[in-house]
């Protein structure tokens, strides 16, 4: 239930949609004959979507996120007895997994996701890439049932109690991750990849790359207050 209201209210409030909105506003004011309104509402919206679609604003809003765990290079890894791929984007992450089973060639890899609107769970898929890939099918655990990180960092402390382990998934969503995780009394080594934020030669307006970029990170502000929420509701 509380899974279903969060994701319901989540595309209200992101930028795409709101954009959308604006534009149905803009709609129903011209209907109404109401031109000011109209014409408010289209500027607002304009200005909107230029600001959440150029490179100053998305590097902005991601950077707080995305540097947070950033600098992990010096960080021990060697007594992590498991290696957990958090479900979502396989392809972004995979390469991660590649390099640290390279130095950890005897820690099992938990791979976590349900199917969602998909044919198979995200944890199927991202085992039989890894398989692919050349890893020992029999060193790959995985977790089809969690629908979110707040359902994964339950299920992963039922499975491997305080045992070490690491923790793999984007820059962006790794802050709140490691929030949620911690709440469960667990403390992963955070691994982060998948950084969206890029060096340009120039800033990059009217793109559309930027909104997928505010897109990420509006997603997870909102999702940092929801916990929020929570606890103060606990």
């Amino acid at each position: 239930m509380l899974f279903s209201l969060k994701k319901f209210i989540s595309i209200f409030l992101e930028p795409f949609t709101f954009a959308f909105l604006l534009l149905v506003l803009v709609f129903i004011f011209l209907i109404f004959n109401s031109y000011k309104k109209a014409k408010f509402s289209l500027f607002f919206g304009l200005i909107f979507l230029f600001l959440i679609s150029n490179s100053v604003v998305s590097n902005f809003l991601l950077s707080s996120l995305e540097n947070k765990y950033k600098n992990q290079n010096n960080i021990d890894i060697s007594k992590a007895e498991y290696i957990l791929l958090l479900g979502g984007d396989f392809k972004s992450r995979a390469y991660e997994v590649i390099k640290l089973n390279q130095k950890l060639p005897n820690a099992k890899i938990i791979t976590s996701g349900y199917e969602g609107d998909k044919k198979i769970t995200d944890a199927l898929y991202a085992k039989q890439e890894l398989i692919s890939m050349g890893i020992d099918e029999n060193r790959i655990i995985m977790q089809t049932k969690p629908k979110d990180t707040i359902e994964e960092a339950v299920a992963i402390k039922k499975l491997i109690k305080d045992k070490s382990f690491i923790l793999v998934t984007s820059a962006y969503h790794m802050p709140r991750a490691m929030k949620i995780f911690k709440k469960e009394g667990l403390n992963p080594i955070a691994v982060p990849t998948d950084f969206e934020i890029e060096e340009l030669k120039s800033n990059r307006y009217l793109n559309v790359k930027e909104i997928k970029k505010v897109h990420l990170a509006i997603h997870e502000y909102l999702g940092i207050l929801w916990l929020e929420i929570k606890e103060m509701l606990d």
